[in-house]
């Protein structure tokens, strides 16, 4: 795994440098600093600049169907481009002020640039996968279907961050409607990167939907585990907030589960989340007592389970696939890193 993430990188890096790039001043330096290329001041550093599975699962794609992998290059820094268009809003909403174990963009260079950075980036993803019809990566079809992908997942993105902030509003939300949530939020670009490369191979679409399925319920799997590490996971591993979803009072999966659960604890935690005092304000006994409620009630082993079972559907729909050994070993790979990281 820390191989194929590595060539991901490698071979996306130079293109998406080159994509930001485009972007004027000061957009330039706040989308380098956000990426982890350089410091609040400009200089030059060797940051962290996230995962890469994105990256990694539309190079895969492309060789999925037989193509090379620099074929899907175009498509891994779309949806790379994409997925920090998110992170910078989301940040920003959220009012996170730490992302992979320094301040956020927005705390270092104002709300207002966070906004305009994500809005560019976004803007540039569909940008690049013109721009692979030109240079000769990709025919006008192919890269016209690969910007369709790109940008319902895009819409479906933000569809189901609305649905999240709304949740936070909700005493109960229900275990398909997180569901369905995270199957926007996180499902639909991890479904585009798993097939955004092999479309713009000239994959036809029985194809591109198998890939499609597995990338949407990878993208399920992993959202599961993010939803663990958003209250039980370290903070100096996650780079995120400790308790973050919890002082949000964000209604995640194990949050969700528990309280369908009906027992007790269920009850007990429906009544503090249902109670408006202190709320963003709640101590660190207090959430980790809240912690320990979803725990009780069941919200983190059911979560564990569905992880498992998210992560066994979508194996299943690359059978559907005829590639290569090697490819749907990383494809394997790559599912079974989502659900056993972290970070």
């Amino acid at each position: 795994m820390p191989e194929l993430l590595a060539h991901a990188r490698t071979l996306c890096a130079a293109p998406l440098r080159a994509s930001v790039a485009r972007l004027v001043a000061p957009m330039d330096t706040v989308a380098a600093y956000h990426f982890g290329w350089i410091d609040r001041d400009g200089t030059a550093v060797q940051g962290d600049s996230g995962k890469a599975v994105r990256p990694a699962l539309a190079l895969l794609s492309a060789r999925a169907v037989g193509a090379p992998a620099e074929v899907g290059v175009p498509g891994g820094v779309s949806v790379e481009l994409v997925h920090n268009f998110s992170l910078l809003h989301d940040d920003l909403m959220d009012g996170d002020e730490t992302r992979r174990h320094r301040a956020t963009a927005w705390t270092v260079f104002g709300p207002a640039q966070a906004i305009l950075v994500g809005d560019a980036l976004a803007t540039l993803g569909t940008e690049v996968l013109l721009d692979a019809a030109v240079t000769g990566g990709a025919s006008a079809t192919d890269a016209a279907r690969a910007v369709r992908l790109i940008t319902t997942a895009t819409r479906k993105l933000i569809d189901g961050q609305a649905q999240d902030l709304s949740f936070e509003h909700r005493d109960v939300v229900t275990v398909e409607e997180c569901l369905e949530m995270e199957g926007n939020k996180t499902g639909a670009l991890l479904a585009a990167a798993s097939a955004i490369g092999a479309v713009l191979a000239g994959a036809d679409d029985r194809t591109s939907d198998a890939l499609q399925r597995y990338g949407h319920h990878l993208g399920l799997a992993f959202q599961a585990v993010d939803d663990l590490l958003g209250i039980w996971g370290a903070t100096e591993v996650t780079g995120k907030p400790h308790w973050g979803d919890l002082r949000q009072r964000k209604k995640s999966l194990p949050v969700a589960a528990a309280l369908a659960e009906g027992s007790a604890a269920s009850r007990r935690l429906a009544e503090e989340l249902a109670d408006p005092k202190g709320r963003g304000e709640e101590s660190e006994p207090q959430l980790a007592a809240r912690a320990a409620l979803i725990e009780e009630a069941g919200g983190r082993s059911w979560t564990q389970d569905e992880a498992r079972r998210q992560h066994k559907t979508a194996l299943a729909a690359l059978d559907e696939v005829p590639m290569a050994d090697t490819v749907r070993e990383h494809f394997v790979a790559l599912a079974e890193f989502v659900v056993v990281r972290e970070r």
